[in-house]
């Protein structure tokens, strides 16, 4: 729309904290309550320049491929495995999410799970409820002195073993990746060896394909007898007949899950687990990160790197794109060019700036794989020509001239992509 950087299009109830940001910043906005069916959300892209999602809107390579004025994809939470990133990356679309914004709320949930369980409260809250005073202690215990396993080191599972640690618990940890260790916590050498160490487990790997399955009944069977299990990282990950199999046999004390293999699109749809009416399991609607405060600070978070991209080319944290971050621009124009990572890229792209007289002000180059990404800060406006030509050279996939500072996104040229 004239007057506007584009229309943008939030769905599932986005904190209203986007909306503020793209809209401050002369985003034409519009919000809906849940997801979109893929023909849908195809037909809704029509015209958008900017998606924002959270975890029940799939967003495939046919929609991608309609979406033609679609510039870049925000997820309003941790995880990208809704979108094909192969089909983003294709056709010069990246991707945000937000990897740190809900970390505090996920440990809350998971803490407040550790004790209800440890204590015993779902089984004690329902026999209250059924009339029956039950005193006792039994299978009750105190966090303090028990060992937390945590699988999946990173930025959730680090804040989770703070937490743990100060509440008197012992914190061991397994991660593929070489972690930094935090506090007195252990790094454990295999996931055997913490499964038969932890009296409480808890799962905070990512969505990432291998990771589908990863613990069913040969794990759930190395755990200690009357160990705790959470999961709060993917529906995917666990095996929840196996699960039941263990928790109704008595080897282990209790579960909590928040994540399912298969989880309603909608509010009040029906919910099918086979988890449901056991007493010593708790189960929540995918909610880790839905707290006032995590949403909020998700959807200034994400809509901000939206924002960022468009307006000076700013790929930080981008999921799927070369990172590629330039100071703030003052006088200078500034060029994105999204190219295939082949050797002489920039030497080409600069040879044909230097030929028109422009000089270079700044210039950042990044490549991941088969892409790279070069910003660069001319001292004055490159012609449309200049622009052209740019687009035509052979590796480019995107060439986009970025306004000042304020000002609309310039015209996006495309050349062939393979």
């Amino acid at each position: 729309m004239t007057g506007t950087l584009g229309r943008a299009l939030l769905l599932e109830n986005i904190h209203p904290s986007a909306v503020e940001v793209l809209r401050g910043a002369g985003f034409e906005v519009e919000q809906r309550p849940g997801s979109l069916a893929p023909d849908d959300l195809a037909d809704a892209l029509q015209g958008v320049t900017l998606l924002g999602i959270r975890s029940n809107t799939t967003v495939t390579a046919e929609v991608i491929a309609k979406a033609g004025d679609l510039a870049a994809i925000g997820c309003f939470c941790i995880g990208t495995n809704q979108v094909d990133l192969a089909a983003a990356t294709d056709t010069a679309v990246p991707v945000f999410n937000a990897p740190y914004s809900n970390s505090r709320s996920v440990v809350e949930l998971v803490i407040g799970e550790i004790i209800a369980l440890s204590r015993r409260l779902t089984v004690k809250n329902q026999a209250m409820h059924n009339g029956v005073w039950d005193k006792s202690a039994g299978g009750s215990y105190e966090v303090r002195g028990r060992t937390l396993g945590i699988v999946g080191y990173g930025n959730i599972g680090t804040q989770l073993a703070n937490v743990a640690e100060a509440l008197g618990m012992r914190v061991v940890f397994f991660d593929i990746a070489d972690r930094p260790i935090h506090g007195n916590a252990r790094r454990m050498s295999s996931l055997d060896q913490l499964l038969e160490t932890a009296d409480v487990v808890s799962l905070h790997v990512d969505g990432r394909p291998g990771n589908a399955g990863m613990f069913g009944d040969q794990q759930l069977a190395k755990m200690k007898p009357g160990a705790i299990f959470i999961n709060a990282s993917r529906g995917m990950v666990v095996d929840d007949s196996a699960l039941r199999d263990h928790l109704l046999a008595g080897h282990l004390g209790g579960a909590a899950l928040d994540v399912f293999p298969v989880e309603p699109k909608a509010q009040g749809d029906s919910f099918e687990s086979v988890l449901r009416g056991l007493e010593n399991v708790i189960l929540t609607p995918h909610i880790a990160a839905s707290t006032k405060e995590a949403q909020e600070e998700i959807g200034w978070f994400v809509a901000g790197k939206l924002l960022n991209y468009v307006r000076s080319g700013d790929t930080s944290l981008s999921v799927n794109f070369p990172r590629v971050q330039l100071p703030a621009q003052t006088s200078a124009q500034r060029l994105s060019y999204l190219h295939h990572n082949v050797p002489g890229v920039l030497a080409e792209l600069n040879s044909v700036v230097s030929a028109v007289g422009l000089n270079i002000e700044a210039q950042a180059l990044s490549t991941t794989g088969q892409l790279g990404y070069v910003l660069t800060d001319f001292d004055s406006r490159p012609s449309e020509e200049l622009i052209q030509r740019i687009a035509a050279l052979p590796h480019t996939i995107t060439a986009r001239l970025i306004g000042e500072v304020g000002n609309e996104a310039g015209a996006r040229s495309r050349s062939g992509r393979s």
